[in-house]
């Protein structure tokens, strides 16, 4: 099966097998032989989750909630699979994420725009609705019951405006999304983690984000659970670093307002270096070459983030 990492707490994660290994997971908290899955992957996906709970020795009828931290495809992809798999089971999204979810042809229409159909349907394959009645809006301050375990929704807009967070005060984490940004597990240098912000397209908000960040750190987390890649610990300091990462973010945006030759690349271009610059930071010893492999998606979706931005959002500031 794919890559099952077991945490404290009844904690899980296992790799959703989207482009590549340990790129995006799955998390399971399980209490009492009680499952919530939050975030799914791809439709491709539902195969490994299946596993993940046989192996756990639990079956598709102990999944109580499928929670979406927010409904970008390599989170949400897989939740008209998975909610077929899973009768018993309500989805929980933002509000702003509800319709979406009932009538993906939107999601679908703006995902094509920019990869076309083929590529659309390889990586995301057959992207299913939702019954309405199955779906709890998780509005800000939402708790959802575990089997007695309570789990804590949170608005958490910046990376977009349908994101929300996920408080398990029992195990004293949080499930953030791409919120906390990126930390890809070959990275890790000496048993540090490397972390990184995605400002993916298209509502991208800094102000939002530090904002968001400081309301999450206002729970004193002992770690946090990244889409992309799973648990992340030293969280004071990490968060303290991607509100500097987010500034620098700006910083190289805004540095190209108004140019008009290849802004876009020069933006990429921008990114490109200070990812390297921060690798080089950390103290990783991977090859350059591996780095930008890496990050070859993020820095393109991240510097299309600034873009849209710089357009919308940054004249006159």
């Amino acid at each position: 099966m794919q890559a099952l990492s077991a945490f404290e707490h009844g904690l899980y994660a296992v790799d959703a097998g989207y482009v590549r290994p340990l790129h995006a997971a799955i998390h399971l908290i399980v209490e009492n032989g009680r499952v919530v899955i939050v975030d799914t992957g791809t439709a491709a996906s539902l195969v490994h989750a299946l596993e993940a709970l046989r192996v756990l020795g639990l079956g598709a009828g102990c999944v109580d909630y499928v929670v979406l931290t927010h409904v970008h495809l390599d989170h949400a992809g897989g939740a008209g699979a998975m909610m077929g798999a899973f009768a018993n089971a309500r989805l929980v999204v933002h509000p702003r994420g509800v319709a979406h979810m009932v009538n993906p042809s939107r999601l679908i229409a703006g995902v094509t725009a920019v990869y076309g159909a083929a590529e659309v349907d390889r990586l995301y394959g057959r992207i299913l609705p939702i019954e309405e009645q199955r779906i709890i809006p998780a509005t800000d301050g939402l708790t959802l019951d575990l089997a007695g375990r309570e789990l804590l929704c949170r608005d958490t807009p910046g990376h977009a405006r349908h994101h929300i967070s996920l408080v398990d005060r029992q195990s004293g984490g949080i499930f953030t999304g791409d919120i906390f940004g990126l930390s890809y597990r070959e990275l890790d240098t000496d048993g540090r983690q490397f972390i990184f912000p995605t400002t993916t397209p298209v509502q991208f908000d800094p102000e939002a984000m530090h904002a968001s960040l400081e309301l999450l750190m206002g729970y004193q987390p002992e770690f946090v659970c990244l889409t992309h890649y799973s648990q992340v610990g030293d969280v004071a300091a990490q968060a303290a670093r991607l509100h500097d990462l987010v500034d620098a973010h700006v910083r190289i945006a805004r540095g190209v307002r108004g140019s008009v030759a290849d802004r876009d690349g020069r933006i990429r271009a921008g990114l490109a270096q200070l990812l390297l610059d921060e690798v080089k930071r950390f103290g990783c010893r991977l090859p350059t070459d591996e780095v930008l492999e890496i990050f070859a998606t993020d820095l393109t979706l991240n510097s299309q983030g600034l873009a849209v931005w710089l357009d919308s959002h940054a004249a006159g500031r």
